[in-house]
């Protein structure tokens, strides 16, 4: 059975000082944090690639990575534009924030036929999520019962911080079992001299616990959740109000939401591992130490693909 790893690429990077923050080298040999994912998820079993990026991001997307990863196994590129609507519905007058992680995957649509796992491209997240994804997803997955059935890598929300600025996770709740319960898009996350706070959508603060899991949007999928985001899209575009040019449609809430109606479970696999990646300019500096310590520590070699 083939198993994909897709990547969302085609992010903005609007936080990283207008640079495209998906494609700045953090390794020895000129490595960019992608490099480092899907060398891993090769090791784990994967056999494919598919990028999600942005047309005009395409050629030098290409110089940078995906002539590269090519060479070692099987590539696709899907393509998450603000225009790429269903029928009957059009881009409002101002809009040019993307649509979200949800209509980014439903771009994948035609192009994977196994199960999947999500990741995104400017967020490192260590070998044995890669592991333990792939093998949920070929030993444990079914992928024939009408309830979907999800894996998802949780993280300890005190190991996903970013010391130069607020981050975004979606913060959750386990039950017992280790299924996830519920799953809230937080955002402004940040710690204060009375804990870790954030903002819920509207603003209002939050207070958290700094052992929480949250996601980091590496999620382990069936093909058919795809019809599902298709299903949904048009109705998340019909809820938008009027003026609205923000609204995304997630994945997160996606989940969340068929979690609570019973369409869904979401098996947590989680990991002590500590998160790094480029959310800001001042990140990278910390990334390029990060990816030092795990070569000094012979997790990786010096020549990453050698």
């Amino acid at each position: 059975m083939k198993t994909t790893l897709v990547i969302m690429a085609a992010g903005i990077g609007s936080r990283f000082g207008g640079g495209i923050k998906q494609l700045e080298p953090v390794g020895p040999g000129g490595e960019i944090i992608m490099d480092y994912s899907i060398h891993d998820a090769l090791e784990a079993g994967f056999d494919k690639v598919v990028f999600i990026i942005r047309k005009d991001l395409e050629k030098d997307f290409k110089e940078v990575i995906g002539n590269r990863i090519e060479k070692i196994t099987e590539v696709a590129y899907a393509y998450q534009e603000l225009t790429n609507l269903p029928e009957g519905f059009h881009l409002p007058e101002g809009r040019t924030k993307p649509w979200g992680t949800g209509q980014a995957v439903l771009s994948i649509k035609g192009l994977v036929d196994g199960p999947f796992a999500v990741i995104n491209s400017d967020d490192y997240y260590g070998k044995e999520c890669f592991k333990n994804m792939h093998r949920y997803m070929t030993e444990e997955m079914d992928t024939e019962r009408k309830i979907y059935d999800i894996c998802m890598s949780g993280f300890i929300l005190a190991n996903t911080l970013s010391e130069n600025g607020t981050v975004t996770r979606g913060v959750c709740q386990a039950s017992p079992d280790g299924s996830l319960q519920e799953v809230k898009e937080t955002y402004q996350i940040r710690m204060t001299p009375d804990g870790l706070v954030g903002a819920d959508e509207n603003g209002a603060r939050i207070e958290l616990d700094a052992s929480q899991p949250v996601s980091m949007n590496m999620w382990g999928l069936p093909a058919s959740f795809l019809d599902e985001l298709e299903r949904g899209f048009p109705e998340f575009l019909a809820s938008v109000p009027d003026g609205d040019i923000k609204k995304e449609y997630l994945l997160p809430r996606i989940i969340d939401k068929l979690i609570k109606s019973g369409q869904a479970t979401v098996k947590i696999l989680n990991t002590p591992d500590k998160w790094f990646g480029v959310t800001y300019k001042e990140d990278k500096e910390q990334v390029v130490n990060a990816i030092r310590g795990l070569i000094e520590a012979g997790i990786y070699k010096e020549k990453l693909f050698s």
